[in-house]
C-alpha cells in the first residue's frame, strides 16, 4: 500500500520501519527541527533521523493546518495515512485525503487515556495492563473507531522509557496486521463508549514534586511514570534531586514524612505518609544518573534529614 508516515518520537520509529519493509512509504511527515544547548543547535526528531537513513523524502511544516501542507500531500497520492505521536493537530480536510483515510498507533487500550500521555499516565495511576489501539482518526480526539487493539502487561519496575519501548514494539506489528485486514476488507470497526473515557493530558515538569505525605506506593509510580523525563524530584540541601527509581517498603518509622529513616546497601529509605520508600536511583543537579548507594558514598545524608517537596 502507498502511504505517508506522520510521527515524531522514538514511540513512532518502529512503525515506520515496519512500514518501509512491507509497503511503499512515500513521504514521511514529523515536527520541525528543536534548537537545543547553548549553541542552539538544531536537533532532529528521532523519526527524521530515521527516515533520511532510509531516504525517505521528510516534510516538516510549521503548521500542519497551512494550506499549503495539504496541497503537497496531494501531490503524493497516498491510499492511507498512519500517524503515531506526530504531535500536532491535523484538519478533517487532511484526515480524509487518501482512500483509506487516516489510522492512529494510539498508545492506550481505548476509549481509556486519551490525549497525549496515555503511556505516562497508565503508569501513574498504578494500572497493571495496558495496550496498543489502532484507532480510524476522526476530528474528535482520540474518538474514531477502533480497528484493532493488543494489550500487555505492567510490571512493577516498568518505566515510562521501558514501557515506551515495549508499546512500539507491539504497535508496529499490530499495525501490519491491521492493515493486511484493511486490505482484504476483514477489518471490523468498533465504536468507542463514550461514557468509558478519560483524558490523558500532556505531562508537566511540576508534576515531579514529590508529595512525601503521599502513599509510598502512589509516589513509586509517579516517579516511574515520569523516568526517564521530566523526572520526578525532591529537595536536598536546597538543591534538587531527581528520583529516578525506588522500592516500596511496608514498614512504618513513626517519624513525619519526608524523613530521612536511614539507608541500606540498596539505597535511601524516606518515610512517607503511608510506608517507606527506598530511593535507589538518583540523579543531582549537574551529574549523571547514579544508583543511590553510590550517590551515598560522596553524599552525606544523616538520619532526620528532611526532604523538601517544592523548590
Amino acid at each position: 500500500m502507498k502511504v505517508i508516515f506522520m510521527g515524531t518520537p522514538a514511540f513512532a520509529v518502529p512503525s515506520l520501519l515496519a512500514l518501509a519493509t512491507h509497503h511503499q512509504v512515500l513521504a514521511v511527515v514529523t515536527q520541525p527541527d528543536k534548537p537545543k544547548g547553548r549553541g542552539k543547535k538544531l536537533l532532529y526528531s528521532e523519526v527524521k533521523e530515521e527516515a533520511l537513513k532510509l531516504g525517505l523524502p521528510v516534510l516538516q511544516p510549521q503548521n500542519a493546518k497551512d494550506p499549503a501542507f495539504l496541497a503537497e500531500l496531494k501531490q503524493y497520492d497516498a491510499e492511507l495515512f498512519v500517524v503515531a505521536a506526530y504531535g500536532q493537530i491535523l484538519t478533517e480536510e487532511v484526515l480524509f485525503l487518501p482512500k483509506y483515510g487516516s489510522i492512529n498507533v494510539h498508545g492506550s487500550l481505548l476509549p481509556k487515556y486519551r490525549g497525549a500521555g496515555p503511556i505516562q499516565w497508565s503508569i501513574i495511576n498504578g494500572e497493571r495492563e495496558t495496550g496498543v489501539t489502532i484507532m480510524q482518526m476522526e476530528r474528535g480526539l482520540d474518538s474514531g473507531d477502533m480497528l484493532s487493539k493488543a494489550s500487555l502487561p505492567i510490571t512493577e519496575q516498568d518505566t515510562y522509557g521501558t514501557l515506551t519501548e515495549k508499546m512500539a514494539a507491539l504497535g508496529a506489528s499490530l499495525l501490519l496486521k491491521t492493515i493486511e485486514d484493511m486490505e482484504t476488507g476483514t477489518l471490523k470497526p468498533k465504536k468507542q463508549v463514550e461514557a468509558e473515557s478519560t483524558y490523558a493530558p500532556m505531562i508537566a515538569k511540576s508534576m515531579g514534586q514529590l508529595d512525601w505525605t503521599k502513599p509510598a506506593k502512589e509516589l513509586h509510580c509517579l516517579i516511574r511514570g515520569l523516568n526517564p523525563q521530566p523526572a520526578a524530584y525532591t529537595m536536598l540541601e536546597g538543591a534538587p534531586l531527581k528520583v529516578l527509581m525506588a522500592d516500596v517498603l511496608a514498614e512504618e518509622s513513626g517519624q513525619a514524612p519526608g524523613t530521612v529513616v536511614g539507608s541500606d546497601k540498596k539505597g535511601l529509605l524516606v518515610q512517607t505518609g503511608k510506608g517507606i520508600l527506598r530511593l535507589t536511583e538518583v540523579q543531582a543537579q549537574g551529574k549523571k544518573a547514579m544508583d543511590a548507594a553510590a550517590f551515598l558514598r560522596g553524599h552525606a545524608v544523616p538520619e532526620g534529614t528532611v526532604l523538601e517537596s517544592i523548590l
